[in-house]
């Protein structure tokens, strides 16, 4: 009796748990032929844990299935043959008499997907926060599922700038001389406030709706292309957002690092490749949490790092992006991320990917930069940001020898040439604020940025010299760009909305970037530079077999004078060359001056033959 009785017993609670049973989510949200990344399908839904699941069409094979300890997920391991057709493939899950099933599509691939080349040396990033830049459609500054409401008036809060308002002024970017955009993250980011960054995201997969949608941000990118600009997905596999959905339900306690109260990481990312670190403090650097709005991702949990290679890769494939950029970099697993980097890397060998590793100095940098695609320069940036804000000559070791002295370490990075260089950014004090909105002074920058080894990063508005009086944090010194809303009194974007001095500077920086198009020697070449002794006057080269570009920076109050004889081991052969921004002609040997706070930049399209 008893036996039947628990068998009634369990055949109603299976017909219960059967009932229930439904899928919610699932991710990836499609998957291509062709593709090297291991597919591996993460199904969220009612008591599937427990489900039997298999494929009805031939072209898709379930090779492992993976039951999570949440009853809600299950994670399953598909292989696409070689010669799977594109189409829509279908999952059925049973459980006990019950069955449900899920259309998958699988998409063919785009023609050298794989092969595509990435951002480099040769292009010039501008990095845009959406929020701040333009709101190009009113109608999707609030929406339903969005927790935070749009209100200009705070500077911490959302001010409605969109993928639209981008879209509205890539002809603006391209007049500029931008070949790259690498915006902050447009993901949905749904914390009830300061959610306008995105740094803290909700759903991996979907654009925030705020910003637009995934067909848009994916039109925004075929648009940009057409121009000539590559687009830059920033990342962060470190850490998600409290409002993320499944933190009401981990797949595994394990998908997060966990700590009985909330612990933030010691910051202490030197202790990566410090011989001395103790475990604590290099755990605590990797599993505290960056902020209490920002649960730390343990990619050490090998579901978690599949999800976040196969999130990058998705990205990629779906939107036809060029690179990527890695916010937060030290903050994880050193050995996860380089897994991760690599398992990218080995879906396209050419795309390209710079880490954001904030450390002081050039061999800090390099722990990271040598393993990865790409770094960003803090130590360089560091030394730019210092060696301009003084009129007078500095006491030795500063001024711009401080930028000559970040140089010279060079020797430690396999590609110097491929560090991100930059002036400023989201998270540090605009360079306008620092030079005191001086004209001359933020040309100067722009002249070592364009001319400099390396891949140059302009920060929004930089080139009108957008900027606060007055320190006040990230939110208000993320200033709005002029006219990108529609009520706005004028528009920088338009030489007619623009102050003399900020069409003086982008007029300067437009000639500039523009003429660095095709400036192989900028892209290509090596770099010879000459101590700028005594009188902070910086004078390099960057030169090929073919070609030689030479700049002079002059940050004293006086005219300094070219002592050719000095550069002879450089300019010899050289005749003649052209002042990029005056179109003068410069001859080697002959009289030359750069005036006070001034930048000079020649380009020498070639020697002059040898002759009997």
């Amino acid at each position: 009796m008893r036996k039947i009785i628990f068998l009634f017993c369990f055949f109603v609670s299976t017909q219960i748990v059967c009932a229930q049973m439904k899928i919610e989510r699932v991710e990836p949200l499609n998957w291509w032929t062709g593709m090297q990344t291991p597919l591996q399908i993460m199904f969220y839904g009612k008591d599937l844990q427990q489900a039997r699941v298999q494929c009805l069409e031939k072209g898709m094979e379930i090779i492992g299935v993976h039951r999570a300890e949440s009853p809600n997920y299950l994670f399953v391991d598909v292989l696409i043959a070689p010669d799977a057709s594109a189409g829509t493939y279908t999952f059925e899950f049973t459980l006990g008499t019950h069955k449900i099933t899920h259309s998958y599509v699988i998409q063919a691939r785009r023609e050298g997907s794989a092969q595509r080349a990435g951002f480099g040396p040769q292009d010039m990033i501008y990095l845009i926060m959406p929020d701040r830049f333009a709101n190009g459609d009113p109608t999707n500054d609030n929406h339903r599922e969005a927790s935070e409401l749009a209100n200009r008036a705070l500077a911490y809060g959302r001010h409605g700038g969109d993928i639209q308002g981008i879209i509205n002024h890539l002809d603006y970017l391209q007049e500029l001389g931008v070949t790259a955009v690498w915006s902050t993250p447009l993901l949905f980011d749904n914390e009830p406030q300061t959610s306008y960054h995105g740094y803290a995201c909700a759903d991996y997969y979907r654009i925030d709706p705020r910003f637009g949608n995934n067909a848009l941000y994916r039109q925004m990118v075929d648009m940009a292309h057409e121009r000539g600009i590559k687009i830059i997905m920033d990342m962060v596999p470190n850490h998600c957002g409290t409002a993320h959905w499944w933190m009401d339900d981990l797949p595994f306690a394990s998908w997060i690092n966990q700590f009985p109260q909330f612990t933030r990481s010691n910051f202490q990312m030197a202790s990566h490749f410090d011989p001395h670190a103790s475990q604590y403090d290099q755990d605590l650097c990797v599993q505290g949490w960056f902020d209490t709005s920002m649960p730390d991702m343990n990619l050490t949990n090998p579901y978690v790092l599949t999800y976040f290679t196969q999130m990058a890769v998705w990205w990629i494939e779906f939107a036809g992006l060029d690179g990527l950029r890695v916010d937060t970099y030290p903050y994880s697993d050193k050995q996860a991320m380089a897994q991760w980097t690599k398992n990218i890397v080995a879906e396209y060998p050419r795309l390209n990917i710079v880490a954001e590793a904030w450390f002081a100095t050039p061999l800090m940098i390099s722990f990271f930069a040598n393993q990865l695609p790409s770094a960003m320069d803090f130590p360089l940036q560091e030394a730019i940001a210092a060696c301009f804000v003084k009129d007078s000559v500095p006491p030795w070791g500063q001024g711009l020898l401080q930028v000559y002295n970040s140089l010279t370490q060079d020797f430690i990075y396999a590609h110097p040439n491929n560090l991100m260089i930059f002036a400023d950014n989201h998270d540090t004090n605009r360079m306008a604020y620092l030079l005191k909105g001086k004209k001359e002074k933020q040309k100067m920058v722009m002249a070592l940025l364009a001319t400099m080894r390396g891949m140059p990063q302009l920060y929004y508005g930089s080139e009108v010299m957008l900027y606060n009086k007055k320190e006040q944090g990230h939110g208000p010194e993320r200033l709005d760009m002029p006219g990108g809303w529609p009520d706005d009194a004028r528009s920088v974007f338009t030489a007619s909305g623009r102050s003399k001095t900020e069409n003086e500077v982008f007029e300067y920086t437009k000639k500039l970037f523009n003429w660095r198009k095709g400036a192989k020697a900028i892209h290509d070449g090596k770099m010879m530079h000459f101590v700028p002794v005594d009188n902070n006057f910086y004078v390099y080269f960057r030169y090929t077999e073919e070609e030689m570009v030479m700049v002079a920076i002059n940050n004293c109050l006086s005219e300094q004078v070219v002592d050719w004889g000095r550069f002879a081991e450089i300019t010899a052969g050289y005749v003649q060359g052209v002042d990029v921004i005056t179109g003068q002609v410069v001859r080697v040997g002959e009289s030359l001056s750069v005036g006070a706070q001034q930048a000079l930049v020649v380009a020498f399209p070639c020697k002059e033959p040898d002759h009997p």
